[in-house]
């Protein structure tokens, strides 16, 4: 028999817990609830969990903090849930790891949808994972793939965020090709209405600033006028690291 998902609900609201630990449970997931960081990091270090529902405004470390401490740790998915609906805070949340974005007030049914998606991605990234090398080479750069590092030439490890870490992967798979923000959208996350063109550009911008030797005179990743992003270095699969 299959296990079912484990979702972690991080929440200060005891009736939003409440509510989503019962609408869950009826369809077909465990949950466990937290009220705040300390319950969250509690939990992951005494559980394993298949996705996180995690608020943006909690007392003490907020959502994006976790989630930026999460991302540092483990490679689980996930959900923002916030009542704060401009864009920045969206494209915050993203930039740090989270996969996808929820405002409140939001249908149970389209969170448990929404879950659903991530954990679909999820498995499906999971398989892909088989089939790849465990490492590209590209300028004096490797990106280790397992790992999830990007190492530069004399070892030094550079710290990336998932959503850079996604994309990077991306122009790496598909190096010297015009990719659009749409591809690019497609082959990071999967496509989701809470996810938008500028994101691309942001995360663009910040490997720049990482990769680049003038990250205002880039030479790794080119921009193509009405066309998207160019990955310009020649890149070599490795089968070891």
């Amino acid at each position: 028999m299959s296990r079912s998902p484990h979702i972690l609900i991080v929440d200060d609201d005891r009736e939003i817990r409440t509510l989503l630990m019962r609408f869950l449970a009826e369809h077909g997931f465990r949950v466990t609830p937290a009220a705040d960081g300390r319950g969250m990091m509690a939990a992951l270090k005494n559980g394993r969990f298949d996705l996180i529902v995690l608020d943006l405004m909690l007392p003490g470390e907020d959502g994006l903090q976790l989630c930026r401490k999460v991302r540092q740790e483990l490679p689980v998915p996930i959900l923002m849930l916030t009542a704060l609906s401009g864009e920045a805070d969206r494209i915050a949340g993203l930039e740090i790891g989270a996969d996808d974005y929820l405002t409140k007030p939001f249908s149970p049914r389209e969170l448990v949808a929404r879950i659903r998606a991530i954990l679909r991605r999820a498995a499906t990234a999971s398989a892909s994972e088989r089939d790849r090398p465990l490492a590209y080479a590209f300028a004096n750069w490797l990106l280790e793939i397992g790992k999830r590092h990007l190492r530069a030439s004399d070892g030094t490890l550079l710290p990336l965020t998932s959503g850079e870490f996604d994309l990077l992967l991306a122009f790496a798979e598909h190096p010297q090709r015009v990719l659009s923000r749409e591809q690019l959208l497609d082959l990071t996350r999967g496509r989701s209405s809470v996810l938008f063109d500028r994101s691309i550009d942001v995360q663009v911008s910040r490997l720049r600033r990482k990769i680049e030797v003038d990250p205002n005179l880039p030479e790794l990743i080119k921009t193509v006028r009405s066309g998207g992003y160019i990955f310009t270095p020649d890149v070599r699969a490795l089968q070891s690291a």
